[in-house]
């Protein structure tokens, strides 16, 4: 098992409306989960990048809260063979993390062990420094996140197709303005697909030359509802933090 190239492809027709994932599809994607009162519960996506490390948002990640990290998911709510649960040695929120301005909303957590690869485990790759997507290029939210705003999180893991949005468009007043750093890279905005509360920290899968690569962390969206036209889902550039990353 090498990064980025699936054992079961996922099913990425260009449909709209997000849709539940081909079972095992992304096995790159992880489920963040903290101690709600002795049951563990989940609150963030997450990116195996490693067989010990997992790429997630700062703003996943609280000093109070114990966590676990769950890998080879389908459905949250089913026992499912193959999957694991891990506990976490340590994590890593960036230096310069700005919860006020929500810049550098990258986050790295250190697994306590190893964990195998198989068909249901498997890291991300992660793109070439520096590297910039063009306007409409097709990648891929994952997520357990809210299937609508302030609706149930999903049970199943979904996806949903989000065109990236260059930065010389989200950047435009009517749309992210200054809000949005060359730091970060938009997707979506469409008014119909859109992450959601929960699905922070996961990826923004984009096929690369011939293996998936993580190119975003999910960071923020609207606040008005989370499918807001012309408000695409914001996520960390994670070729911007390469550097970061590999240190």
């Amino acid at each position: 098992y090498g990064c980025g190239s699936p054992a079961i492809p996922p099913s990425v027709a260009r449909v709209v409306g997000g849709e539940d994932a081909t079972p095992h599809s992304w096995p790159l994607q992880i489920s963040l989960q903290y101690d709600k009162s002795g049951v563990w519960a989940h609150t963030c996506g997450g990116t195996l990048i490693a067989s010990n490390w997992v790429l997630t948002a700062a703003h996943c990640i609280s000093n109070s809260r114990k966590y676990q990290v769950v890998l080879g998911k389908q459905n949250l709510q089913e026992e499912e063979d193959g999957s694991v649960a891990v506990a976490v040695e340590k994590m890593i929120v960036h230096e310069k993390w700005n919860s006020f301005l929500i810049v550098n909303d990258i986050a790295l957590i250190k697994l306590a062990e190893h964990v195998q690869p198989s068909e249901m485990i498997q890291p991300a790759c992660l793109p070439p420094a520096g590297s910039l997507l063009t306007q409409d290029f097709p990648c891929y939210i994952t997520g357990w996140g809210r299937l609508y705003t302030n609706g149930p999180i999903a049970d199943a893991l979904q996806q949903a197709l989000l065109p990236v949005v260059d930065h010389a468009t989200c950047s435009k007043w009517d749309w992210w303005g200054s809000t949005v750093k060359t730091t970060m890279v938009c997707a979506g905005g469409d008014g119909v697909l859109s992450g959601c509360n929960g699905d922070s920290g996961g990826p923004l899968n984009c096929k690369g030359a011939n293996a998936w690569e993580v190119h975003g962390i999910v960071s923020f969206g609207s606040g008005l509802k989370c499918n807001t036209l012309k408000k695409p889902t914001v996520f960390t550039r994670v070729s911007a933090y390469i550097d970061w990353i590999n240190e």
